[in-house]
Parts: C-alpha cells; structure tokens; sequence
C-alpha cells in the first residue's frame, strides 16, 4: 500500500511499525457547535482509510480525542476557549454544550457509515495526564514558565517546520504579524502548554496544577491521548490539511521531545471542501451540515458519495448542482444491484480478478474515485449475479455506501410490484387484451425495466 506522507512530502510504502499492527490517531472534533459537511469530509476519509487497512489485513486500533477545553478561537493562543464562546452563545454550561455537540457528531457520523473509533477520549478525562507529560517537558528544558503560563520552547529543536515547504498561508497561521504577540514568549513559534489564571481570570473550566490553576492548551492533548492508549509509536495520524500548522506541527514537537525518539511515521491529510465563498468555515454564518442536507431531501450517503468521488489530496468544490448529479449516480447505481439476483454459486477466480482491481486502486494512495470504477467494473463483468452481489457487498466494507442494504428494504416491495405488474401483463395479453399489456409494458420501460421472454417466463431487468 502507498500512500502520501505529509512528512517528507511523498507517497511511501507503508509499513507498519510492528509487523500488522497499526496505531492510528485521528484529531476529533471540538464540540462546541455542528460540525459542518467540510470538518466531516475528513472524518469520511480517514473512515476509509481505516477500512481499508484493516480490508487488506492490518490490525488497527484507532484512537480519537474530542476536544471540550483548551481550542482557543485563534491558533495563537489568544482569544476566547471555542467551548466557553458556544456556552455564551447558547446559555448552557460548557459541559451540557460539550455532551450535546458530542451527541450530535456521532449521529453524523453514523448516518454517513462512519466507524466509531476504538477509543474515543474526551480531553477533560485525562488532564492529570496532560499535567504530566507537561511537567516532564519542564524538567527536561523543553519548556519553561513565563507569566504564569508553560511554554514549549521551539527554539530547542533543531527543525521545528518538520512538514517543509507546505502552503504559505497555512505556515503563516499563529505566526503572523498581524497577530497581537504574545510578549511572555522567547520566540514566535513557541506555544502555551498550559494556561494558568493569570491569563484568562474568567475560564470556565479550570483545574489544580505544579504552574497554578488553570488549563491546558490545545496541541497537548492529541499527544497525551495518543500516547496513554497507543504507546509511543504511532504509525498514522490523521486530520485536516489545515491541522498541519501549528497543531500538527507541534504535537510532533511536545511529543518527540517527550519520548525522546521519533513519534509518527506516516501523516495523512485531507484537503479542504469548498463552496462559492471559498474554504467552508463556520465563522461565516450559516454553514452545511448533515441535517441541513436531510432537510432538503438529500440521503446523507449520497455526501459520502460525492466526497469519494474525488481524490482525498484535492480540493473539493461543493455545490446543490454537482450533490444533485450524484444522487442521480448513486440511485441509478444502487438501482442496478438491487435487480442483480442473490443465487448460484460465487466462482472465486472471478471474484478475486475484480478484488485485485479494487486493491490496486485503493493502494494506489486511496484512490476512492478509481475504488468506485471498480464496482462499476464489477457490473460489466462477464460473471453471474451472486458473484457480483457477492464482490460489491466485500469492496462496500470500504466505501460504506450501503450499496447493497440501501435497497434491500424496498426491494422485496419493488419486485412484488413489478412481479403483479408482469402477471396484470401475462393476463391481459392471454385476454387478448393488447392496449393493456402494451401499457404495462411501456410503463416498465418508463421506470427502466425491460422484460425478457424466457422458457421459464417472463424475467425482468434495470436497464441502462
């Protein structure tokens, strides 16, 4: 398998660490509102990515953290906690906003067939762990205290831009000079480890600690989290392209320094999904999410479609029209498995030529658009239908589209109906009733089934 490595800036082989096994991390969300359709394209392909690695035979643990402290509204450690500013917003407490907005992702992310990971840690659970790893770093000469607050120190690393050349705008991120600096700090790109009351007199949240009473920054929890339920290596982290400076970044600062030894092999980042106005954000007004979509009667697997029809390194461009040409996609294609007949035998040769077509697609770094060819590939295939139904129900592990069971409900109705309608037809042509019959013909036809005159009787089929 091959796939891009953020860190070195090229697709790799990926080998694991120990043999077939693979930690994998993955940044969760803050829950202090909706996530919108852009934060949950990430969490798609990270899904399929996982999915995948354990279809090709890895055992994956996969660990993700939900942030409900510590993420400032600004990446350079100023301005209010996200989790206090929706408390105000929304008059609740912050951990009635946190439990609610928890809530919700999750019902996102089932109805879009996302796996819920193998552990999943709130930040506020492990801040004696969090305390730890800090003062560690502290007595390490990694950080210091200034203010009242802990700072990492980057000036101790020999590359903290360990990501390269990557886009200047996301590199300026923190770091610009428009930013009001922080004058506690030694150097610009250092970053607050824990905050004490000393900066913000008003927070919330706040706990007991070696610096005072306070809380801790953002960037320490991935790694903290990470490290209590994975151990020191890591073999996959994953998140947004925007995550990968500063907090990217700097959880590979803290952690290294903190183990000693190199953390992460493999980085793996999603690009942004765009709209009209440019990278989707909800700092803009009203932003998409999944019920929004539902609400407008669109079935939330048809956005899982429309995300896997483009590579995960590219920038996606949403739009009604383009989600509108998929669900015309993804119910012609659904329509042609559910007539494919779930008999005979599955011959295995068969099945294996069109899994390898699969395997090569998806180990080509995740190509999720040549994944979907392939099922396409499977219906053209010169195979019976048990086969077919047989690879798309295997590849569909990995695409989570529902490809087989979206239509399974309905099917038994439709093909009773279609079944009455062919004996209503087989009746009146007996009658010599030729008006009717043509009728029910051409109305199969309008719903693009063709009938087919056999030894055994009528059968019928989707047409293209």
């Amino acid at each position: 398998m091959i796939l891009y490595n953020t860190l070195g800036q090229k697709k790799m082989e990926f080998v694991p660490h120990e043999g077939n096994k693979v930690n994998m991390y993955t940044c969760g969300p803050t829950v202090y509102h909706y996530a919108h359709i852009g934060n949950l394209r990430t969490y798609i392909m990270e899904d399929v990515l996982e999915k995948y690695l354990r279809y090709s035979g890895y055992d994956v643990k996969r660990v993700m953290n939900i942030t409900d402290v510590g993420h400032l509204t600004s990446d350079a450690d100023t301005g209010d906690d996200k989790m206090v500013e929706g408390a105000k917003r929304e008059h609740k407490t912050v951990m009635e906003i946190a439990k609610f907005y928890t809530d919700a992702f999750f019902e996102d992310c089932k109805k879009l067939n996302i796996k819920t990971p193998d552990v999943v840690e709130p930040a506020t659970n492990c801040i004696d762990d969090f305390i730890a790893m800090v003062q560690k770093l502290v007595d390490d000469g990694y950080a210091y205290v200034a203010g009242g607050n802990v700072y990492f120190d980057t000036s101790k690393l020999d590359n903290y831009y360990v990501f390269g050349n990557m886009n200047a705008d996301d590199l300026e991120v923190g770091v610009r000079e428009d930013v009001d600096s922080d004058e506690n700090k030694r150097t610009k790109t250092d970053f607050v480890l824990w905050f004490t009351k000393s900066k913000f007199e008003d927070q919330a949240l706040k706990w007991d600690s070696p610096w005072g009473v306070g809380y801790p920054g953002w960037h320490i929890e991935c790694s903290s989290i990470s490290i209590k339920h994975l151990g020191e290596y890591l073999d996959i982290h994953c998140g947004g392209v925007d995550n990968a400076f500063p907090h990217h970044t700097n959880e590979i600062a803290q952690s290294e320094a903190f183990l000693g030894h190199k953390w992460c092999n493999y980085w793996f980042h999603v690009l942004h999904l765009n709209d009209a106005r440019g990278k989707m954000s909800k700092s803009k007004g009203e932003f998409l999410t999944v019920s929004l979509l539902e609400e407008k009667g669109y079935n939330p697997l048809v956005y899982r479609m429309f995300c896997l029809q483009s590579h995960y390194r590219k920038p996606l461009t949403f739009s009604f029209e383009s989600l509108d040409n998929t669900v015309k996609a993804y119910d012609k294609l659904t329509k042609r498995i559910a007539s494919l007949k779930n008999d005979g035998e599955v011959d295995t040769a068969k099945a294996e030529e069109l899994d390898k077509k699969f395997r090569e697609a998806m180990d080509n770094d995740l190509n999720t658009s040549l994944g979907l060819t392939a099922v396409y590939d499977v219906l053209k295939a010169d195979t019976n239908d048990a086969t077919k139904r047989y690879i798309i129900e295997k590849f569909d592990t990995v695409l989570g589209l529902g490809l087989t069971s979206i239509q399974e409900e309905k099917q038994d109705d439709i093909g009773a109906e279609i079944e009455a309608l062919i004996a209503q037809r087989q009746e009146a042509r007996a009658a010599k009733d030729w008006a009717t019959a043509d009728k029910i013909r051409d109305e199969l036809l309008a719903r693009k089934i063709k009938l087919i005159d056999t030894p055994d009787g009528v059968k019928w089929e989707y047409t293209e």
